[in-house]
């Protein structure tokens, strides 16, 4: 896969019938070059989410277009598109009645992977998240944080070459949030494309190449890695960062 390329996207939401459009995203341009960490921060209600939903192509833009490998995502052959791409929600449903083992059977064999394929990588990805001890279990005994280990697994089961994830650390504790971090940098390591929002600054500081904050479906402001290593440097922070940013916004 190759870069992902936003360009001008616009997207507004109606709340109600006779209630104001809301502009969710406004005129956002990225590029997400390929085998990069890209980290997008924001506010509750920046746009985030909304923003992953349409590079997933889940819902359309009002206006402008996201690319990757210099094909429209809404052109994009829907089958080979989802081949490529591992997707974790912020909240995934996942099947209650299933076990963790035939959970991830189910969406090896729903992408095509042979038996053998689906059992070396549920055995790799439930060792990487620390959760092989839950595989007979029911995913409706399952705690917060467990169903978000469960759902990574789920998205990285057919190895894919693009990574989003929306609030990955969601739900989890310190040894979860270490365990989100490792495979997210073992991924790049594999060169992997990551895209993923997060509240946590400090993780996103220390995962990402490039970061961009979002206000109000606005791209305020945007770092390189030179610019991540300067601040550093001089002792700053990317939550110093963040509010210095929304606050030139309000």
């Amino acid at each position: 896969m190759s870069e992902i390329v936003i360009d001008s996207l616009y997207k507004k939401h109606k709340p109600g019938l006779f209630k104001k459009p809301i502009e969710a995203v406004s005129g956002l341009s990225l590029k997400v070059p390929k085998g990069t960490v890209y980290g997008l921060v924001g506010p509750n209600g920046a746009g985030k989410s909304t923003t992953i939903r349409m590079l997933l192509n889940l819902i359309r833009p009002d206006k402008g277009e996201v690319r990757i490998g210099n094909k429209s995502v809404s052109a994009a052959a829907n089958a080979d598109f989802l081949q490529a791409v591992g997707y974790l929600p912020e909240n995934p449903y996942l099947y209650d009645h299933l076990t963790l083992r035939e959970l991830l059977r189910f969406a090896g064999r729903a992408c095509g992977m042979t038996a053998d394929q689906i059992t070396a990588r549920i055995e790799v990805l439930t060792r990487q998240t620390g959760i092989a001890y839950a595989l007979k279990r029911r995913l409706h005994t399952f705690s917060k944080g467990m169903r978000q280990r469960a759902g990574l697994c789920f998205a990285l089961l057919h190895d894919p070459e693009l990574v989003i994830l929306d609030e990955p650390m969601s739900g989890l504790d310190p040894l979860g949030r270490k365990m989100v971090c490792d495979l997210i940098l073992d991924l790049k390591q594999q060169g992997k494309t990551v895209f993923f929002c997060s509240h946590i600054l400090s993780d996103t500081e220390r995962l990402c190449d490039k970061i961009a904050i979002l206000d109000q479906g606005r791209l305020v402001r945007e770092f390189e890695t030179a610019d991540l290593r300067a601040f550093r440097a001089d002792e700053r922070s990317l939550e110093d960062e963040f509010v210095a940013a929304v606050g030139e916004v309000h």
